[in-house]
């Protein structure tokens, strides 16, 4: 545990792992030494292929441009990948794999190093052969061939790309010997072109369109047989015209009926009307006839005029009451009911003749039974025309399902055959490339030939090993401050066990060397913490103690005592007697893990501080005594760091003074 605060401080933390840093530098150096002269060398060789636009990318195949499928535009993809695949596919790497065994096995490496180097790969690679026969005898791995095995690795050596736009694929090959790198990308271009003039190749795609083309050209004949007598049978050119005509007469005799049907109820009904009225009229109506006054009303009018003249003659002589005015208006009354009862004018003679209307209505009645006759005539022969006109169209409908099939399917032969031999003629330009071997891919840069190494670069290994080292130096202190347990100040002492620091005691050195004012100055701190309020009204009984023996408890109590006596104060070491006021017992409890009678001595203390010696304690050390103090007595007053050193050496820190007086 240490905190980084200043320059000071890293040095510290340099000096603190100075030999771990060291080691890691030399490891590092080392390796990379070994590294530049016996890693594996690896030589590269490198092809280029044109992908040139040719009928291998550019034409749509039959499902695209001749069936008029849904095709979803693909604007990212690029046809130079599926070449790509192509190059770098497992049948391809096979056969490269077998031609290296038969061409190159007998190769026998030029040069001390690379011979050695040879024997040493063929060392290992029998060590790995034994390795994994007992494998696949465990059944751990599966047996693999030696071409398969030469296969993935050729594979894991082999590259292939190209920059995004380009139409040009690049090659890289990388192995041990640049000859046999060169020769194994020739291989490979080689089985590529082969393999993919095979596997493109269209040698029974002409056959196959000029049979399917005979194959639909039977079935256009035999369809258009089938479809003519179907039509004949129907007695029409084409099925949908005969369905319009039969559905058009019917329709129009549909209406023609209607329409009869509607006048054949108007003339019945108006032959019940006519027939009706006709009851009603009489059979002759008078002509001519002579009509006079009727005499006897007139006579009783005179009579009534007589008897009026009297009735006024008499009222004047008698009252309106009197017997003979009443008996006389009594007479009148009589004439004049009479009078009402009789007609005014009478007919004297009349000429008779036949009813005129009841002459047009029987002519009217018998012009209607006629038209009804014709009308239900009529009728009947709509219905049997529209009996028959079903009959037709649903033997016509019963045939259109067929005839339509068997249109459409003439329709589709006759599409076919269009296509058949449209893509005929394109098969047999095909098949003339092929036997002459034109492709789209062109070789436009052989595989080259480079006596350059790259892997392993050793100059730049070599250059850059010392720089590496201290990297990984670094490294290694950054690593090591992160896992280091240790306590080596008191920066962070309270901070991390919520103890105090009573004071931090620096490493003396020999045993018998003078102490120095910084270690007087802890003693004198160290003084400093006790309460001498307390010491002086009723004395004091300081406990030291420790995790382990030798941590300083009594070196620290000897030099703390030689102190306090020169203050003036009364020191002893025993607990026999009670403490007196102005008196101070020093108790020595060191080694509490391991001593039962520190537990004794601590029991009778006042106060206990823990002595925690610099880069030997730990920080689960010193918790698990802390732990045990505080369980055991409930508290802990104050921890003292021992044996504190400052690793940097003076004539670095010299230097580094003069360095920033400089700057």
């Amino acid at each position: 545990m240490i905190e980084i605060r200043s320059l000071r401080d890293l040095l510290r933390l340099f000096f603190i792992f100075r030999r771990e840093f060291q080691w890691a530098v030399i490891v590092t150096v080392v390796v990379a030494l070994l590294g530049a002269f016996l890693l594996p060398t690896k030589y590269e060789s490198n092809a280029r292929l044109l992908v040139k636009p040719g009928r291998d990318n550019t034409t749509l195949p039959i499902e695209a441009s001749n069936r008029q499928a849904l095709i979803a535009p693909s604007t990212q993809r690029d046809p130079i990948v599926d070449e790509e695949k192509m190059l770098t596919g497992r049948p391809i790497v096979r056969m490269v794999a077998e031609r290296y065994f038969e061409e190159m096995a007998n190769v026998q490496p030029q040069g001390f190093w690379k011979t050695l180097k040879a024997y040493i790969s063929q060392g290992i690679s029998a060590v790995m052969d034994g390795i994994r026969s007992i494998l696949q005898v465990l059944g751990i791995v599966e047996e693999q061939t030696a071409v398969d095995r030469l296969a993935k690795k050729l594979e894991k050596s082999f590259s292939v790309g190209h920059e995004p736009g380009s139409a040009v694929i690049e090659i890289s090959f990388t192995w041990g010997d640049p000859l046999i790198a060169q020769k194994v990308v020739d291989f490979w271009v080689e089985a590529f072109l082969e393999e993919r003039t095979r596997a493109l190749g269209r040698k029974s795609l002409y056959t196959f369109y000029e049979g399917e083309k005979q194959k639909v050209a039977e079935q256009i004949t035999l369809l258009k047989e089938q479809l003519q007598g179907r039509l004949v049978n129907i007695d029409s050119i084409n099925v949908t015209e005969r369905l319009e005509s039969l559905t058009t007469q019917i329709n129009r005799l549909n209406d023609a009926r209607i329409e009869t049907r509607t006048e054949l109820a108007g003339i019945r009904s108006f032959l019940t009307l006519a027939r009706e009225q006709l009851k009603r009229q009489v059979p002759e109506v008078v002509t001519d006839r002579e009509i006079s006054l009727n005499p006897t009303q007139l006579d009783l009018k005179r009579q009534l005029n007589a008897l009026n003249l009297e009735r006024a003659r008499l009222l004047r002589t008698f009252l309106a009451d009197a017997p003979p005015v009443v008996q006389l208006e009594q007479n009148i009354r009589d004439i004049e009911a009479l009078v009402a009862r009789e007609s005014e004018r009478l007919e004297r003679s009349q000429n008779r003749a036949p009813n005129s209307l009841v002459t047009s209505l029987n002519q009217q009645i018998l012009d209607a039974e006629l038209r009804e006759r014709q009308l239900n005539g009529e009728l009947q022969d709509h219905d049997r025309q529209l009996g028959q006109l079903r009959e037709v169209r649903r033997q016509v409908l019963a045939s259109e399902p067929q005839l339509t099939r068997m249109a459409l399917e003439l329709q589709a032969a006759e599409k076919s055959y269009a296509l058949y031999t449209e893509n005929l003629e394109n098969a047999r330009i095909d098949r003339e490339l092929d036997r002459s071997q034109i492709s789209n891919i062109a070789l436009i840069e052989q595989a080259t030939f480079n006596p350059s190494r790259v892997f392993p670069k050793s100059l730049l290994i070599l250059f850059l090993a010392i720089p590496a080292g201290i990297a990984v130096g670094l490294l290694t202190l950054y690593l090591c401050y992160l896992l280091d347990q240790r306590i080596h100040d008191g920066a962070r002492i309270e901070e991390a066990f919520g103890v105090p620091l009573w004071s931090s005691m620096q490493d003396l050195g020999t045993p018998a060397g003078p102490p120095n004012s910084g270690f007087i100055a802890s003693i004198y701190r160290l003084y400093g913490q006790l309460p001498l309020e307390q010491v002086k009204e009723q004395g004091l009984v300081l406990a030291l103690t420790s995790a382990r023996r030798g941590e300083g408890v009594s070196f620290i109590l000897g030099h703390l005592q030689a102190l306090l006596v020169e203050r003036g104060h009364q020191v002893r070491h025993d607990v026999d007697q009670p403490v007196q006021p102005g008196e101070i017992v020093l108790l020595d409890a060191s080694a509490l893990l391991s001593n039962q009678q520190a537990f004794i001595n601590l029991r009778q203390a006042d106060q206990i501080v823990l002595v925690v010696e610099a880069q030997q304690s730990t920080i689960p050390m010193v918790q698990s005594a802390l732990a045990t103090l505080t369980t055991a007595f409930k508290r802990v007053d104050g921890i003292i760091l021992n044996r504190r050193r400052f690793e940097v050496p003076d004539r670095v820190l010299q230097v580094v003074g003069r360095w920033r007086g400089m700057s």
